[in-house]
C-alpha cells in the first residue's frame, strides 16, 4: 500500500490532507501569463512536498495536463476538475478556488472520448511547436545570396511609384471617384466677370494655373457636345424622301432647352460599287446627317448665375463615311465670303467647308441653319444681356470656328462670340485666323499633347516648334514662302489651353490615339488640370466609371484591378450615365 492511503478521506466533505495542499498551492503558487506570442503558459513553483514522492510525481503529471490543456482548451477552469478527478475520484473544486469559479461541479469520471480528446490535444502540441525556420544549408545560403544582391535597388523607383499609387489615400480616391454618379458640381456666381470668362480679354491669367471657375465652364460646355454625340448615335438615320423629325436632345444642364436641330451635307458621294459591296452600311452613307443642335437658357436662376442668357451651339464630330471623306479634302480653297485679294486672302480646308455650305435633297445647310436661329433667337430676346457659345469636338471644332464666322457678322449688334474646341484640328490660313480677330471671335482651344489630330492638317509639327521655326531668321521666312505658295499652310486659332494624357495617374503614358483624341478623356484632363507644372489635382469631381468602361484598355491595369476589387459595377455605373445624356464613345 502506498503512502497515499493514509490520506483517505474520513466523509465526503472532508478531502485528504495532499488534496488540502495541492488546493493550497494553485491557489496561492499557481498563475497562468501569456506570452509575446499570445501562448498560455503555465510557471510551476517549487514543491512543497519533497517528503512525499508519489505526491510530488503526482503533481507533476498533473501540470503536464493542466499545460498541455492551456494552450488548446480556452476554458481552462471550467475543466482542471476533470483533469483532477482521472487522478484522484474524491477531488472537489470549491467556489472559493480560482481555477474554477462555479459553485458546484459534479465529480468526473475519466471515459474513453476523453483519453482520446486527451491525446489529440498532445498532437495538436507538437506540431505547434515544430520550428518553421530555415534548416538546409543550402537554403540558408541561397537566402543570404539573394540578400547580398539587394534587388530592390534596381526597381525600387517604380516599386516606390506603383506604392504611392496604391496608397490608402489614393485607393480612397479612386473608390470615391468611381462611386460619383451624374451630379452638378457646385459653381459659383460669375456675376459681372462673365465677359472675362467667355474671353473678353482672352483669358489671360486664367489657364496656367486653371481658374476654378473657367474649369468648370469648359467642362460645362463639353458635356453639351457629349449630349450631341448621345442623341446622333441614338437614330443616326435619316430619311431620304421626307424632310427629318424634330429631335429630342437630353441635355446634362436642365436649365437650357433646345431650340433647333442642325444637319451637315457632303457634297460628294460613294461610288455605286460600294453599295453593292457593302449593302448593309445604312446611314453610314448617307450624305445629310444631324450634326447639333442650337440651345438657349431659360432658367432665371441660371441666367443670375451667368449673369447673361446663353445661347449654346453644340457640334459632334466624325461619324460618317462621307464625313470622313471630306475629312482628307485637305488642299486649301479661298473662303467664298471673302473679298481680299492676293496672299493674304482667308482660305479654309475644302472639305469642311463642303460640309459647312451644302444643302441636303430636305434640309438646308449647316451655314442657313444657324444665322436664321440666332438672328430669331436675338429677336426674341431683344433688350436683354445675350452670349453667344459655339463648343465642339473635333470636326465639330472645325465647323464652330467656320459657324463663329459666319455669324460674327450677321448683325450690327451681335452679343459677344466664343468659341470652346476640343481637339480639333486646323480649319485654315493664317489669314483666316486674322479675319476670326478682326471680328472680335474669342476661341479657346482644349488640346492634348498627345493628340495627333490636333497637328492636322498642314504641316506634323507640334505649335511650339512652329513658333521656333518662325522666330529665327531663316526659318520664318521658309513659313511665310510656305504660307503663301503651298496648299497645306495651316494655322491654329485662338488661345490654347494645353492637357496632357501622361498628366493622369490613371491613363497609360503611352494610350492610343482614340483615347487621346477620345472627348471624355479630355474632359477628365481638364478636371484635373491645376498647372502645367502640377500634377493632377487630388480633389477632382468628375466620375471614373465612364472612362474606364470607354477606355479600359488604356487605363492602367493596377486601378482596373482595383476596380473590379471595389466591386464596382462600372457597366451599370456606365449606363446610368448614359441616361444622364453623356454620350457614347467617340468614333473618331
Amino acid at each position: 500500500m502506498t503512502k497515499t492511503a493514509s490520506y483517505r478521506p474520513t466523509s465526503l466533505n472532508t478531502p485528504p490532507r495532499h488534496i488540502q495542499l495541492l488546493r493550497f498551492q494553485a491557489h496561492n503558487k499557481y498563475f497562468i501569463h501569456i506570452s509575446e506570442k499570445s501562448h498560455l503558459t503555465l510557471s510551476s513553483p517549487p514543491s512543497i512536498l519533497n517528503n512525499k514522492k508519489e505526491l510530488d510525481l503526482q503533481s507533476k503529471k498533473t501540470k503536464m495536463m493542466m499545460m498541455q490543456m492551456c494552450s488548446t482548451i480556452p476554458s481552462l477552469h471550467n475543466n482542471m476538475h476533470k483533469l483532477q478527478a482521472t487522478r484522484c475520484p474524491s477531488f472537489r473544486c470549491h467556489a472559493s478556488s480560482p481555477l474554477n469559479p462555479a459553485s458546484s461541479v459534479k465529480p468526473f469520471v475519466s471515459t474513453e472520448s476523453t483519453r482520446l480528446h486527451l491525446a489529440n490535444l498532445e498532437k495538436l502540441i507538437h506540431a505547434q511547436q515544430q520550428p518553421n525556420e530555415i534548416t538546409s544549408t543550402e537554403d540558408k545560403k541561397a537566402k543570404s545570396f539573394l540578400d547580398g544582391l539587394n534587388l530592390g535597388r534596381l526597381w525600387w523607383p517604380e516599386m516606390k511609384a506603383a506604392a504611392e499609387d496604391m496608397s490608402p489615400r489614393n485607393l480612397h480616391r479612386l473608390q470615391r471617384l468611381l462611386s460619383k454618379t451624374a451630379e452638378y458640381s457646385p459653381r459659383n456666381t460669375l456675376g459681372s466677370r462673365w465677359r472675362e470668362y467667355h474671353g473678353s480679354n482672352d483669358w489671360k491669367g486664367m489657364l496656367d494655373p486653371l481658374d476654378e471657375n473657367l474649369r468648370r465652364e469648359v467642362v460645362r460646355y463639353g458635356e453639351f457636345v457629349q449630349a450631341a454625340y448621345h442623341a446622333f448615335h441614338s437614330d443616326p438615320a435619316m430619311s431620304t424622301e421626307a424632310p427629318p423629325e424634330p429631335r429630342d436632345v437630353a441635355l446634362h444642364d436642365r436649365t437650357y432647352k433646345v431650340t433647333k436641330s442642325l444637319y451637315a451635307t457632303s457634297s460628294i458621294g460613294l461610288p455605286k460599287w460600294v453599295d453593292d459591296v457593302a449593302p448593309d452600311l445604312g446611314w453610314m452613307t448617307q450624305r445629310s446627317s444631324w450634326v447639333g443642335y442650337v440651345a438657349v437658357c431659360d432658367d432665371q436662376r441660371e441666367i443670375a448665375r451667368l449673369g447673361r442668357r446663353d445661347i449654346v451651339i453644340a457640334l459632334r464630330g466624325t461619324s460618317t463615311c462621307l464625313e470622313w471623306a471630306e475629312n482628307i479634302r485637305a488642299q486649301l480653297i479661298d473662303h467664298p465670303d471673302s473679298n481680299n485679294e492676293g496672299p493674304g486672302k482667308p482660305k479654309v480646308e475644302c472639305g469642311f467647308l463642303s460640309l459647312y455650305k451644302t444643302r441636303g435633297a430636305h434640309v438646308p445647310s449647316l451655314a442657313e441653319s444657324v444665322v436664321e436661329e440666332i438672328k430669331r433667337l436675338m429677336e426674341v430676346y431683344k433688350g436683354e444681356s445675350l452670349s453667344i457659345t459655339i463648343t465642339g469636338h473635333s470636326l465639330g471644332a472645325t465647323l464652330a470656328l467656320l459657324v463663329a464666322d459666319e455669324i460674327s457678322t450677321c448683325s450690327p449688334n451681335m452679343p459677344p462670340v466664343a468659341v470652346f474646341s476640343f481637339g480639333g484640328p486646323r480649319v485654315g490660313n493664317k489669314a483666316f485666323g486674322n479675319r476670326l480677330t478682326a471680328r472680335n471671335v474669342k476661341v479657346l482651344r482644349i488640346v492634348n499633347s498627345q493628340d495627333v489630330i490636333t497637328r492636322v492638317p498642314g504641316i506634323l509639327v507640334s505649335e511650339e516648334v512652329e513658333e521656333k521655326i518662325r522666330k529665327s531668321k531663316v526659318g520664318g521666312g521658309v513659313m511665310n514662302m510656305l504660307e503663301e505658295n503651298t496648299p497645306l499652310a495651316y494655322s491654329h486659332v485662338g488661345t490654347e489651353l494645353r492637357v496632357d494624357t501622361k498628366m493622369s495617374p490613371y491613363l497609360k503614358p503611352d494610350a492610343d490615339m482614340a483615347c487621346c483624341h477620345d472627348l471624355e478623356a479630355y474632359l477628365h484632363l481638364v478636371d484635373g488640370f491645376l498647372a502645367s507644372n502640377c500634377p493632377f489635382r487630388a480633389n477632382a469631381k468628375r466620375s471614373l466609371a465612364r472612362l474606364m468602361q470607354d477606355q479600359g484598355s488604356n487605363v492602367k491595369k493596377l486601378y482596373i484591378s482595383k476596380a473590379k476589387a471595389l466591386t464596382v459595377n462600372l457597366k451599370r455605373q456606365g449606363s446610368m450615365s448614359m441616361s444622364m445624356s453623356t454620350c457614347l464613345p467617340s468614333p473618331s
